[in-house]
Order: structure tokens, then sequence, then C-alpha cells
């Protein structure tokens, strides 16, 4: 049983404990997590999936990203805010996302909400809560917050502005995602020097 410190992979370099539970973890943990994101729409995806991850495991979506890419246009925001009636239906009934009517309703809100936006404007509004650098590195699972005062003030600027299925432990998951914190554990590979 894991203290919950970093863990030796398949290739014997350490990692993050959760990113060796599961085969498709280690290259989104190695190449994706914790590497800064940037641009509205790829902006608007990740934010999109964590708001659909909320109450289930990460791996589920991950594992459904091609299906929610297809669906929902490659997560473009004016494609998406484009989307009528019969699009909500049709994502109602499709198999490869998860069919949550409140959540793809709140996408589908927050696409329109987001494309009456200046270009940049939700790239500079998500990274102006980027917390100051200097934090130090987590050693064990157990110091990596589920939620910060960065991110409940981010939840915050994304609620007052329209955005929906925007919570602080949400929003602490979309900074550790895009790189805006790298909670990736002191020991592990994948850390940024």
């Amino acid at each position: 049983m894991s203290d919950g410190t970093a863990i030796a992979g398949p290739d014997g370099g350490l990692r993050c404990p959760w990113a060796l539970s599961t085969e498709d973890y280690v290259a989104y943990h190695d190449e994706e997590w914790g590497r800064p994101v940037h641009g509205d729409d790829a902006l608007f995806e990740r934010l999109s999936l964590e708001a659909f991850q909320s109450g289930l495991s990460w791996i589920t979506i991950l594992r459904r990203r091609p299906g929610f890419r297809a669906a929902f246009a490659d997560f473009r925001i004016e494609k998406v805010a484009a989307f009528t009636d019969e699009d909500r239906e049709r994502l109602l009934l499709d198999p490869g996302i998860i069919r949550n009517r409140a959540k793809i309703d709140a996408t589908l809100a927050n696409a329109r909400v987001l494309a009456a936006w200046a270009p940049g404007e939700l790239d500079e509004l998500i990274w102006s809560h980027a917390p100051a650098p200097g934090r130090p590195a987590p050693k064990a699972l157990g110091d990596v917050p589920a939620v910060t005062p960065e991110s409940t003030a981010l939840s915050k600027a994304l609620k007052k502005r329209g955005l929906r299925f925007v919570g602080p432990t949400t929003a602490y998951a979309l900074m550790q995602a895009c790189g805006l914190v790298d909670d990736h554990l002191e020991a592990c590979v994948a850390r940024r020097s």
C-alpha cells in the first residue's frame, strides 16, 4: 500500500501514485497534466471536461474524451454556442459522452456566454488566478489541496461572469490540469523544474 509518495512506474521512474492506477493515466500524467494550456477553446474544453468529471472518476472522462470532442465540435466555443435544441437532444442520446442533462446544459450555456467574450479573455481570466511562484512541491498526495484561495477566487470570477458548474474544487482541478499549478509530487519524473 502506498503512503502517497511517488512510486516507481514500469520504466522505473518515480511518478505520482494515481498515474499508475491504470495504463491510460501514464501518458496523460507524463505528457498533459500540469502542463500549461492556453487558448480560449482549449481552456473551454478543459473547463467542460472538469465539469463533466464532477462526481465521477477522471478516467471515465479521459477514456471518453474522443467522444466528447466529436460530440462538442472539438470544443470550439463559436460552434458549441450555435448548438440548437436538436443538438442538445443528440447529446442526451450520445453513448460516447456522459449524458447528464445538467452538465450538457451547463456546457452549452457556458459556450453561449463565452462566445460574447473578446478573444483571449477566458485565457486571461483563468491565468490571472495562477498562484505566485515559489509554492513548495508536494511530497505526498496528502499535501495536495482540493481547494485553494486562488481556486475559490477563480470560481467566483467565472460564476460572476455567468459560467456554470465551476465550483472551487472544479476550478482547482482545472488549475492542476492546465498547469496553473504543478502538483506533481516532488520526486515525480513529470515535475517541471
